[in-house]
Parts: structure tokens; C-alpha cells; sequence
């Protein structure tokens, strides 16, 4: 239980997928414009994330391996992503069509967002159990949003400060990616996984 509890933490904090290994960045920089669209794409990719763990996690040990079809991993891992992505966009479209207006581009962008391939590598690297996978999954969906929205949250503020003419727009977007990056690399090294 502490492993998982431990993979779970490391996922999400100390190895945060964006500020840390900067996979994702473009939703990051596109998205987090507002905490309530950063938010949504946030549940959704989380989502993604959860279930691609858990889906590849299976299709890599009872499929590819027993069969030998190791070399078909990469293909097999972005259909499944963009299969649940596709299912994600179908259902924020019904459910809350200005969510699905906000996300935009974003949305269907999840399919090549690098931080969900990179996950269904890492927990196949990693040799993780099928529950310490899913687990895996789950906190790096939580440290996407948790970097989604800790963004959003200083972008929203941005628009009360008095930020210098040439920063203004991608620049100081930019130095605060940087800093929160750094912030979170200080954790690097607590927790390893």
C-alpha cells in the first residue's frame, strides 16, 4: 500500500510529467489561459491517462508479449490513446458544449500530447505491477492538472500586474513555466519513481 501510495506521489509531485520531465508542454502553455478550462482538460487528460495505464498495461502483457509483437508497442499504445481521446471529446461535446468550445484545438490534441506516450513507456520501462500502473497513471493525470491549473491560476492574476511591455504575452508565460519548473525539480529526488 505505501508503494502505490509513494508511486502515486512521485507521479504527480516529485516527478510531475510537465515541470519535471517536460512532456505536455503545449496543452501547458495553450491551455492555461483559465483555471476553468485548465481544469477540464485537466479531468480529461487525467482520464486519458488512467485508462491508456491500465488498457496498455494489459495489451502489452497479454498480447504483445505472449505473441511476441513487442516491436508493435509504440502503434499499439497511440491507438489506444487516441481511442480513448476520441471517446473524451465525444462526451465534453454533449455534456458541456462550452468546455468543448473553450478546449478547442486542445482537445483532440490529447491524442499526440507526449506526456500520455511517455507514461505507457515509462510504466512498461519500469516493469510496474498492473495496479502500481494504474495507480502511475492516475497521479501523473493529477500532476498534469495540478500543473495546468497552478499556471492558470498565476496567468489569471497576470492580468492585474503591471508586467514590463517586451515580457508581456509568451515571455513572462515563459519565465513562469521556468520557475514553476524549477519549484518543482527542487522535489526531485524525495521520492524516486
Amino acid at each position: 500500500m505505501v508503494g502505490l501510495i509513494l508511486i502515486f506521489i512521485a507521479a504527480s509531485i516529485t516527478n510531475n510529467f510537465v515541470l519535471t520531465y517536460f512532456l505536455g508542454i503545449c496543452p501547458f502553455i495553450g491551455v492555461s489561459n483559465k483555471v476553468e478550462s485548465a481544469i477540464g482538460l485537466g479531468v480529461a487528460t487525467t482520464f486519458v491517462m488512467t485508462m491508456a495505464a491500465t488498457v496498455t498495461w494489459l495489451i502489452y502483457h497479454y498480447i504483445l508479449v505472449p505473441f511476441n509483437l513487442v516491436f508493435l508497442q509504440y502503434v499499439t499504445f497511440i491507438i489506444v490513446i487516441a481511442s480513448f481521446v476520441q471517446f473524451v471529446e465525444m462526451f465534453i461535446r454533449k455534456v458541456s458544449p462550452p468546455l468543448y468550445k473553450a478546449l478547442g484545438i486542445f482537445l483532440p490534441l490529447i491524442t499526440t500530447n507526449c506526456a500520455i506516450l511517455g507514461l505507457t513507456l515509462f510504466m512498461i520501462l519500469r516493469n510496474y505491477s498492473f495496479l502500481e500502473s494504474v495507480i502511475f497513471g492516475l497521479g501523473a493525470g493529477v500532476g498534469f492538472t495540478i500543473a495546468l491549473v497552478v499556471m492558470a491560476g498565476i496567468r489569471e492574476e497576470l492580468v492585474f500586474s503591471d508586467v514590463p511591455e517586451p515580457l508581456k504575452g509568451a515571455g513572462i508565460t515563459l519565465i513562469i513555466a521556468g520557475m514553476l519548473a524549477l519549484a518543482f525539480m527542487g522535489f526531485g529526488g524525495i521520492i524516486s519513481g
